[in-house]
């Protein structure tokens, strides 16, 4: 796991100062602190700094091919390059270390860019083909590693894994992109296909780009996606056995390591059936680590010590007070643009807490989205039943009208948010979807922005992202295009983001199983109701779990984390509430209502209204704000 930054020269090779590479890398110095390199070409400069997992004396990058046409930059693992390393000596290839990168040049010398096709890992590289006069960028498949990219006015494109690396280009230009506001204050973060900074890019998911020096960049291309279009007609005990074999296959691949490698445990199903097969595979007791918290009905923990005890784990548990609003500044170090997803707070502690001990650990991240394991996959399905039952020339003046009389109520659980409902009912499926992963609503918003900010936004609205996602995808059934936009959507933006950055900043590795790609695809080819069945999510991963896990924690209802920030802000922040109204980065935008503001930090602080989520937005939103513009 690394850092990687560079400079292409699209038009004529300029020379590339080493020190613009090196203040590039210097600003990110969390994401490799055993280690550095710079290598440079006319035209070309490559950056990488290094936490040592595989081949610790012999992996160094830059890498270059014994006869330096061809140097990569590296980030990530190749978890098959022992398999794609012998297949290559069978072919004649001498490898000179026993890195994963190696696997990365020889690869590609073999089979040109159809080598990443044949890459089973997490990665974002950057290659550099002398005699074609090429940069080649690649991403893995769902997104687990970032790379972000802009063109500069000297005709130079320059990449780096996160966005304060190219922000140390002096040439960068930082002006907002309005819609990147709007997306943000939809969802809470910026989504993959939008930065906040105008004019950067991020590769998406699954996606190359090839620059060739003398010709204009093209658009990335992709090379793999999820479908949904087909079924498997396996028996459910098949598929049961298909899904063991393939998580165990997962999980050892990902347990290849020269360090100390462990596991995060929540006591959910998804981190338990981790360990649980990674205790299979070891030898030796599997290192493990928990967060608690001081408040029982948050707290986790005696379903992580079970799990624990059931697989002899080596276990470390931390108890930690929800009112963590100390890390809010090191969050927005680390996020760069704005992340409103509180759960970022126990995600860095938990990852604080393995480094102590190990240098990799496995999560359980990707079961959700693969499987349907969330609410509103089971609430989307219950009401496209109800849509297809009533004509929509009944339906939409119906549950229109009722959506309009009925009293707003924010404050309660979704079930319990009629209004929403109803109007929700009265629309379209995918309307309805894109609506329930809004954070902030779409009439909330509008009333948040000023006159200006409207204007500016036109028809630009976030919602129309997921909607599109859901139109395109390869899929047969309203949850298969649920799914298909998570995926492509919410888990590289919100959940693949907040692990890489919150484990990044304590130099640590995560590694997800559950989001092998053979895993994915197998997911996404099962029937529905082998994913969703009465009220259980995740249906076929838990009846296969069963011979390992104990019913109670397959079938227990999901905690998650809940960040106690309406106190915040009516406690420890009701400072921070009043300032966002008033003399914030926010105010100075322009964006922004003040008077709207004013009334939404004043209502909350009083109790007339709980606000505290669309506060803790704008608060996030206003720190980002003064890391990436003058304002």
């Amino acid at each position: 796991m690394c850092g990687i930054a560079g400079i292409f020269h699209l038009e004529t090779a300029k020379p590339v100062d080493p020190a613009r590479v090196r203040a590039m890398l210097d600003v990110m110095p969390h994401r490799g602190p055993d280690g550095s390199g710079i290598w440079t070409a006319p035209g070309v400069g490559l950056g990488h700094l290094r936490l040592s997992i595989i081949d610790l004396g012999g992996g160094a990058q830059p890498m270059l091919t014994e006869d330096e046409s061809l140097a990569v930059t590296f980030n990530g693992e190749i978890y098959n390059f022992a398999e794609i390393r012998a297949e290559l000596e069978a072919k004649g290839h001498v490898f000179r270390t026993h890195s994963d990168t190696e696997v990365i040049l020889h690869g590609y010398r073999q089979w040109g860019e159809a080598c990443v096709e044949r890459f089973h890992g997490m990665f974002a590289f950057a290659l550099f083909d002398a005699r074609a006069q090429s940069l080649w960028l690649a991403r893995d498949r769902l997104g687990v590693k970032p790379l972000h990219y802009a063109q500069l006015s000297d005709g130079s494109l320059i990449f780096g894994s996160e966005l304060k690396s190219l922000l140390a280009h002096p040439l960068l230009r930082r002006a907002p992109d309005l819609s990147a506001v709007e997306d943000y204050m939809a969802y809470g973060y910026v989504p993959d296909d939008a930065c906040m900074v105008a004019g950067v890019r991020k590769l998406g998911a699954g996606e190359t780009l090839r620059l060739v020096r003398g010709r204009p960049a093209p658009q990335p291309q992709r090379y793999w996606d999820v479908s949904f279009a087909e079924r498997s007609k396996a028996k459910p005990e098949e598929l049961e056995e298909e899904f063991v074999a393939l998580m165990r296959q997962a999980v050892r691949s990902r347990m290849v390591a020269d360090v100390p490698l462990g596991a995060f445990l929540s006591g959910g199903v998804d981190s338990s059936s981790v360990v649980a097969l990674m205790a299979e595979a070891s030898a030796q007791a599997v290192q493990t680590c928990t967060i608690g918290f001081d408040v029982a009905s948050l707290d986790e923990t005696a379903y992580a010590d079970r799990i624990a005890r059931r697989f002899a784990t080596d276990h470390r548990t931390r108890i930690v007070s929800p009112d963590d609003y100390g890390l809010i500044d090191r969050l927005a170090l680390h996020f760069d643009e704005p992340f409103a997803d509180a759960s970022a707070l126990p995600t860095y502690r938990v990852c604080e807490l393995a480094r102590e001990k190990v240098t990799v650990a496995l999560s359980g991240d990707g079961a959700d989205e693969a499987f349907a394991g969330y609410r509103r996959h089971r609430f989307q399905m219950q009401g496209e039943r109800i849509r297809s039952l009533i004509p929509a020339s009944v339906r939409q003046p119906l549950f229109g009208t009722l959506g309009r009389w009925y009293p707003k109520a924010d404050w309660a659980p979704r079930p319990l948010r009629a209004k929403s409902t109803f109007l929700e009912l009265a629309g379209e499926g995918s309307d309805a979807y894109a609506a329930s992963v809004s954070v902030t609503s779409r009439g909330l918003r509008q009333r948040l922005f000023s006159q200006d900010m409207r204007s500016r936004l036109g028809a630009y609205r976030a919602e129309d992202r997921y909607i599109r996602a859901m139109a395109q995808a390869p899929a047969r059934d309203p949850l298969d295009r649920a799914q298909y936009a998570d995926i492509r959507i919410w888990l590289p933006g919100d959940i693949l983001t907040k692990t890489d950055r919150m484990s990044m900043a304590v130099s640590l590795e995560a590694r997800e199983p559950l989001l092998d790609h053979r895993l994915v695809e197998f997911a996404a080819r099962l029937p529905v109701a082998q994913r969703i069945r009465g009220n259980s999510g995740k249906y076929l991963m838990k009846k296969a779990m069963e011979p390992y896990l104990p019913q109670d924690i397959l079938y227990r209802q999901k905690m998650g984390f809940v960040t106690p920030i309406s106190n915040w802000f009516r406690g420890p922040l009701s400072g921070e509430a009043t300032a966002i109204a008033g003399g914030s980065a926010l105010t100075k935008t322009g964006w922004f209502d003040a008077k709207m503001l004013g009334r939404i930090a004043a209502d909350h602080k009083s109790g007339v209204a709980d606000h505290g989520r669309v506060l803790w937005q704008l608060l996030m939103l206003d720190k980002a704000l003064g890391r990436l513009f003058s304002l």
